[in-house]
């Protein structure tokens, strides 16, 4: 089996934000949306950019979708306001899998409704129009908080791999990986949709 499409760039509109395919002039949006809150200081455990490393990672980003490993969006709101990033990446078409991940999004955005439905956008887009059977996510032990939204989205846990790779602080970093696989997909897009209908 292959993937239906290829995954590639495309705008995923939703009722509360829309993932457009990451560009270069989004740049001072995602500046701002990092500088809020000084994100990539709380979220030492992540891979947040800070605001100087912006620009060095869109580059970063595009120019692995020149090479067809990722396909790197930006998220925003529904007034227009860059709220982070997000991506598909880590392809397999021989499954055909992929996954969902290289996340974060401005502090003021946490908790409406905007995380779940870019993950509703994102899942929808990989099961039904690209044909992935199975969608994985990949977070760090540490981080509580990722760990928790994604169990929110209904992705089980697939394992802890440990001493995958290091921190920037030299620290040694265990994964936690997660999955929903296509037989779960309608139950996972149901309770989604109930989560975000409650915000309407």
């Amino acid at each position: 089996m292959v993937f239906l499409v290829a995954p590639s760039a495309i705008t995923l509109t939703g009722r509360l934000v829309e993932l457009r395919p990451l560009r270069r002039e989004d740049r001072d949006g995602l500046i701002e949306a990092v500088s809020e809150g000084d994100l990539h200081r709380t979220a030492w455990y992540t891979s947040v950019p800070s605001p100087d490393g912006v620009a060095a990672e869109i580059e970063r980003r595009l120019g692995l979708l020149e090479k067809g490993e990722m396909v790197p969006f930006t998220a925003v709101d529904a007034a227009g306001r860059i709220l982070g990033m997000t991506s598909f990446y880590n392809f397999a078409p021989e499954v055909p899998r992929l996954h969902i991940g290289y996340t974060w999004n401005r502090p003021s955005a946490h908790g409406t409704g905007t995380n779940p439905e870019s993950k509703l956008l994102l899942m929808t887009h990989a099961f039904e129009t690209l044909g992935a059977f199975r969608v994985g996510f990949t977070t760090q032990w540490v981080n509580f908080p990722s760990r928790s939204a994604i169990e929110r989205l209904g992705a089980k846990q697939d394992g802890v791999m440990r001493a995958m790779s290091r921190y920037r602080n030299g620290a040694l970093r265990d994964s936690v990986e997660y999955s929903v696989i296509e037989p779960e997909w309608p139950a996972v897009k149901a309770n989604l949709e109930m989560r975000l209908t409650k915000r309407a």
